[in-house]
């Protein structure tokens, strides 16, 4: 049974009053059960404090801070769909490419500071079993290879460690990378970490097919960790193959470059391969079970660390709380090394809000300050996903990280027609506890299990995890009120004028992505005539009846006021919302399409997408089809909606 912390609030809500839409939150059937923790204090989110300890974000396309900025930019040079079919003509991994780095894969610096400092499973089998009192376990790669191809690559993830990008031309870089062949300087071990899925505590789970090849370090000192996904068995494989099938490769990579590109935080993808062998997956549990592609996808982060690494040492009694502490150590040193210098001049001391008046000093306890960053970074995260409609459908605390980057692409799905009960899980659908609307909710629900496992090995106490909470709540607040201002081009928040308009949108079901990006041809000026102010808007406003008309006439009205009380040009107010509201995002109905030709061998589609992606924030001519309403046949199942099956 993992570790409980208890509060004496009776709602798990605490953050629907600053979510604009009033969806309800199907809470799970296990709070009723001694498994999970009662409610963060009620105290929690009171306005924010004075100060609070500030975040290194991780890299984004978009600047330093994990939310995207609205301060303008140089543009970035529009791409058109002549010059992206070059694009893919010349990237045809032949030896005139241009080299942006270095290293051969035989000159990476390799290091492997988590097997060093962490304890290891004296077994390196891969039987199904119970791995106490370690961290990792030692395994190869297994996955049976009959010539790979390399289906994409990124040049960017690449240049994170100074990877010359000729090596994606080598005969032997599929080998490489399928685990066929072994790395140099390369020590591959699975991760061993715990979590509640869907609310209940599972135990053990680990990393079932996924297997670490080590960590390599830059020219900057920058430490990243490359992961082969869908490389074979494991100890903590369950009954599952360790496999990975095409369709949720190609998924994975390309979400997880267009988050990055979308400035989301986010684990990176360095490549996708084919296996050349194929794998049995049965998509929707229905006794359907059908032959797939296998593929294997190279992730790269700095560390795979989640909430799930911790609670399964707590989870296991006292002997294994020094594991907790080693692994926050661990964390600290590595990825959170300005905490360690933190001192007492830096006078991080904040009241927490109860009648005792007491104080949480974040200096005297660096563990506390962990996890206030940590917080805060999760907070940061979800408020962006909110901020372009991603839904990631299966937030179990060990698809989690520490860091607070977008971990573990399985279902998950861009908003399309705008609905706050969305989910992309066909397994999530009875109660839809991890729909967009519950993402924020879901969020702190988590960081509770995160400080119930340092309370439990006594690394902070009640009032520091408390707080770390109360943190979560007000960045994801201010983080939230910040994004949807910047996303209307409001001077100011307005949080009438937005709670009405995402009401609105639910009412017609209006797609999330191009309302946003349409919205920015709005002009403030109130003497437009009455029957032409919604004619910005008429792509997206379909099919509403006259009563529906009136209800947004009288919204837009509202706007357009708020807009010339502002005095910023409608010129630079379009600037400035194009910057934020994307006019590409990875919907569903375009992995599908992808997915479709790559697995008749035809991987076009999946470098197109990969590069449109690269710019999602630009017009790119002759693209306009990627930015339009999804088909009728996107709705059939297997497409929009999506199990864990993989």
């Amino acid at each position: 049974m993992p570790p409980l912390l208890s509060y004496s609030s009776s709602s798990l809500s605490l953050l629907r009053p600053f979510l604009p839409v009033k969806f309800p939150f199907y809470p799970p059937s296990c709070l009723k059960s001694q498994f999970c923790p009662l409610s963060p204090p009620a105290h929690l989110f009171k306005p924010s404090l004075s100060r609070h300890v500030s975040t290194s974000s991780f890299p984004s396309s978009r600047g330093s801070s994990s939310s995207v900025s609205m301060e303008s930019s140089s543009p970035e040079p529009s791409v058109s769909l002549d010059s992206v079919t070059q694009d893919l003509k010349n990237q045809t991994l032949g030896p005139d490419d241009v080299s942006k780095a270095k290293l051969k894969l035989e000159d990476l610096n390799w290091d492997h500071s988590f097997v060093r400092a962490l304890p290891g499973d004296p077994r390196s089998d891969t039987i199904p079993r119970q791995v106490m009192h370690a961290c990792y376990s030692k395994v190869l790669p297994s996955a049976e290879v009959e010539n790979p191809e390399l289906v994409a690559w990124s040049d960017s993830v690449a240049d994170l460690f100074d990877l010359d990008p000729k090596e994606f031309v080598r005969p032997d870089f599929p080998l490489l990378f399928s685990g066929a062949s072994p790395l140099v300087g390369a020590l591959p071990y699975a991760q061993c970490y715990g979590g509640h899925q869907f609310g209940m505590w599972a135990g053990q789970l680990g990393d079932g097919r996924a297997i670490t090849l080590g960590e390599v370090v830059n020219s900057k000192s920058e430490r990243w960790e490359l992961q082969l996904k869908g490389s074979g068995r494991t100890p903590y494989s369950r009954f599952a193959d360790g496999l990975a099938v095409l369709r949720s490769s190609i998924r994975e990579f390309l979400c997880s470059e267009a988050m990055h590109c979308l400035g989301i935080p986010t684990t990176r993808a360095l490549s996708l391969v084919t296996t050349g062998k194929y794998v049995t997956r049965d998509m929707f549990y229905d006794g359907n079970a059908k032959e797939e592609p296998g593929a294997i996808v190279c992730r790269v982060a700095p560390s795979f660390l989640r909430f799930g690494s911790y609670q399964i040492h707590a989870s296991r009694g006292k002997e294994d709380l020094e594991i907790v502490r080693a692994l926050a150590d661990y964390a600290i040193k590595h990825h959170f090394p300005h905490i360690e210098s933190m001192n007492k001049s830096e006078s991080l001391s904040f009241s927490t809000g109860d009648e005792d008046h007491s104080v949480v000093d974040l200096t005297s306890n660096k563990y506390a300050a962990w996890t206030v960053e940590i917080a805060e970074r999760t907070a940061s995260m979800i408020a962006s996903w909110q901020g372009v409609g991603f839904t990631h459908g299966v937030m179990n605390t060990d698809n989690m990280s520490i860091l607070g980057l977008t971990i573990d692409y399985g279902p998950f799905g861009f908003l399309d027609a705008f609905d706050p009960s969305f989910t992309p899980n066909t397994t999530d659908l009875p109660g839809r506890r991890y729909c967009f609307a519950n993402q924020p909710d879901i969020g702190l629900w988590n960081i509770a299990q995160f400080t119930a496992t340092l309370s439990t090995a006594k690394l902070i106490n009640e009032k520091e995890a408390d707080y770390a909470m109360e943190r979560y709540g007000n960045k994801f607040m201010d983080e939230y009120q910040a994004m949807m201002t910047r996303k209307l081009g409001l001077p100011k928040y307005n949080k009438q004028l937005i709670n009405k308009l995402l009401n609105n949108m639910a009412v017609d079901k209006v797609d999330y992505t191009n309302f946003f990006r349409l919205l920015s041809n709005v002009k403030a000026d109130p003497k437009i005539p009455e029957d032409e102010l919604l004619v910005p808007l008429k792509a997206v406003l379909l099919d509403i009846g006259q009563e529906r008309k009136e209800a947004w006439i009288s919204w837009v009205q509202s706007y357009v006021h708020e807009l010339a009380a502002s005095g910023i040009s409608d010129e630079q107010r379009k600037a400035q919302m194009d910057s934020v509201n994307p006019k590409y995002v990875l919907r569903n109905y375009l992995c599908q399409t992808a997915i479709d030709a790559a697995e008749q061998g035809d991987y076009t589609e999946v470098r197109r997408l990969l590069k449109l992606m690269e710019q999602p924030y630009d017009e790119q001519p002759g693209m306009e089809k990627y930015a339009r309403l999804p088909p009728a046949w996107a709705y059939r199942p297997g497409v929009c909606m999506l199990s864990c099956s993989s």
